[in-house]
């Protein structure tokens, strides 16, 4: 697998973590790879990554972060088309229909999907972080 472009935005520091500890499972599996925070970084793009990992919180009614994080997903799925695709995201409230949303937005896009979007309900516990860790590790494979 080439360099795998983790890309997200974070309003708290809770999709943050998320990301770091994804990369920290890329990392154990041996996989180059870049987090980047879309809010610091908005120079680097999908289309220099073979594989992706996006993050983003729920926000209002569950939908993605509009701001920000909506506008550079839109220019994204443009991109996404046979790479394959992960994503992450943690809420506060509601039942995940905005992963699901967005999981037919990148299968759509004509993405491979890569299992479920992983989501974690407000700051990410022990438990959490392990789950991002091994997603990354298992994403990599």
């Amino acid at each position: 697998m080439k360099k795998v472009g983790v890309f997200y935005w974070s309003g708290t520091g809770n999709t943050q973590a998320m990301a770091e500890a994804i990369g920290e499972g890329l990392a154990k599996a041996g996989v180059e790879y870049d987090v980047i925070n879309i809010s610091n970084d908005p120079g680097k793009s999908v289309k220099d990554y073979e594989s992706l990992i996006f993050g983003c919180p729920s926000m209002g009614s569950e939908v993605l972060e509009e701001a920000e994080f909506e506008p550079f997903f839109e220019e994204a799925e443009g991109s996404i088309g046979g790479k394959r695709v992960a994503l992450f995201g943690s809420y506060g409230w509601g039942d995940g229909e905005w992963m699901r949303d967005w999981q037919s937005r990148v299968e759509a896009a004509g993405a491979n999907l890569f299992d479920d979007g992983l989501i974690v309900n407000e700051t990410p516990n022990e438990e959490g972080i392990a789950l991002c860790v091994e997603l990354g590790e298992t994403f990599a494979r």
